[in-house]
């Protein structure tokens, strides 16, 4: 960019470029197809004149605040906005006040725009209710967050939810292009280049976000060399972004979940991809590691009891060396884990034990299998019949009962036919036959 350019005389062209060439026209939108196409939902409710309240919902971008004021201006509707970052209940109350005073004054319905949504509290949330309720105006949200984690269930069930995507590459070149070509709102007028490559790196690091997109391009077009948008300029631009990851937000859970599920279905390559993915974008190493450690017991269990040894490893070497040696440990137990034999036996038992205890109420303990510490509960029985497991043969008393009488003959744990626990399974049941022996003996004898 031309040294004179930087300080326009039109204040205009001191907005960022971002907001200069957010689009006036739903043709000059990009992205969204499955939302904005021929005969898709949105689009339909535009053209039926059937505007409706509705949370946009999608990453940063996306173009969420753009499609509410183009919906509005398309539908001949009044715009308010407010940011709950910023705002509170008696900022909701002016909006509608100046909602009622259009309606009053020109017969006009007001689109309210609250961008961060998900930022509102429960009685923030709940303020809205009655105005739209009663058609005071049309609610529009914008959120980052999964709205049926962050928002009423009551504002919810007022309100469509439509789903925005990062946008693809070749949207966001032609944007880009767009941009560079544009004399009136974009930088056109300083006759810039930009190479082939270069556009692609800037896209890439751009990551799905229009905005993002914009704001780099802004910075690299000052750092021109005689007009040329160099690879060696982007490069240097997008140095350190980060790729989309909001740690605590959906796209964190979402990720984790496709790194704990690759692992349980046994693809280290996909696995792998997904702990990259969120180490690039900032997690936390350690965070991983302690998952890797529920993983290990939750997937794989006594099929491999090695997994939780290898994966308790990792989170000891990432504590010790932390990054980057660490992360290749935990990339080490990633591998490992998603390529051991599965079983979910023992998180299966657990489970159910667990309900069981809480279903079947303070059941005694045998009398035979309680600790007699004093005479007096030596004299009431305590202990009394209890055969030492070591003083049986093979290590073992057969026929012995060992859960509440209420419960006997509960299984809770039931092997799978991989890995370790193939041999676990065969001891057991070489047990469970002794039992049958034993108290088929005793049977007889009484």
């Amino acid at each position: 960019m031309a040294q004179d350019d930087l300080f326009p005389d039109d204040p205009a062209q001191l907005r960022p470029l971002a907001d200069r060439m957010r689009p006036t026209a739903l043709q000059d939108f990009i992205g969204q197809g499955h939302l904005l196409g021929e005969g898709k939902p949105l689009r339909r409710a535009l053209e039926s004149g059937r505007l409706h309240s509705m949370v946009l919902w999608g990453p940063p971008g996306t173009g969420k605040t753009t499609l509410a004021r183009l919906l509005a201006g398309i539908s001949g509707y009044a715009f308010e906005t407010l940011s709950a970052v910023l705002a509170g209940v008696k900022d909701i109350r002016a909006a509608v006040e100046r909602a009622r005073q259009v309606r009053a004054q020109s017969g006009q319905g007001t689109v309210l725009f609250i961008d961060e949504v998900h930022r509102f509290n429960k009685a923030q949330q709940d303020a809205f209710l009655p105005h739209v309720e009663d058609g005071t105006f049309l609610f529009v949200g914008a959120t980052t967050e999964n709205p049926s984690f962050e928002l009423n269930n009551a504002l919810l069930s007022r309100a469509r939810v439509y789903v925005l995507r990062a946008l693809e590459a070749d949207a966001l070149k032609g944007l880009l292009q767009r941009a560079l070509t544009d004399a009136t709102h974009g930088l056109g007028a300083a006759g810039l280049s930009i190479g082939d490559a270069a556009l692609d790196l800037l896209a890439e690091a751009a990551d799905g976000d229009a905005r993002r997109a914009l704001n780099l391009l802004e910075i690299a077009a000052d750092l021109a060399v005689e007009g040329e948008i160099s690879d060696g300029v982007i490069k240097e631009v997008a140095g350190g972004q980060l790729r989309r990851f909001d740690k605590g937000g959906e796209a964190f859970y979402d990720q984790i979940s496709a790194l704990h599920k690759s692992l349980r279905g046994s693809a280290p390559d996909a696995a792998l991809y997904w702990l990259c993915r969120m180490l690039d974008g900032g997690c936390d190493p350690l965070y991983v590691a302690r998952r890797l450690v529920r993983m290990a017991s939750e997937d794989i269990g006594n099929a491999d009891p090695r997994a939780l040894e290898i994966a308790l490893n990792a989170w000891q070497v990432q504590q010790r060396l932390g990054s980057p040696e660490g992360e290749l440990a935990i990339a080490q137990a990633v591998v490992y884990l998603a390529c051991a034999a599965k079983s979910n036996a023992v998180y299966t038992a657990f489970n159910q034990a667990m309900q069981t205890a809480r279903a079947s109420g303070s059941l005694e303990v045998p009398i035979h299998l309680r600790n007699a510490p004093t005479r007096l509960m030596k004299e009431l029985g305590y202990g009394k019949a209890y055969r030492y497991a070591h003083d049986e043969p093979g290590g073992y008393a057969a026929g012995e009962d060992y859960l509440p009488e209420a419960l006997a003959g509960v299984r809770f744990y039931h092997p799978v036919a991989r890995g370790l626990e193939i041999k676990i399974a065969e001891k057991l049941d070489q047990l469970r036959a002794l039992d049958e022996q034993a108290r088929a003996a005793s049977d007889e004898a009484n």
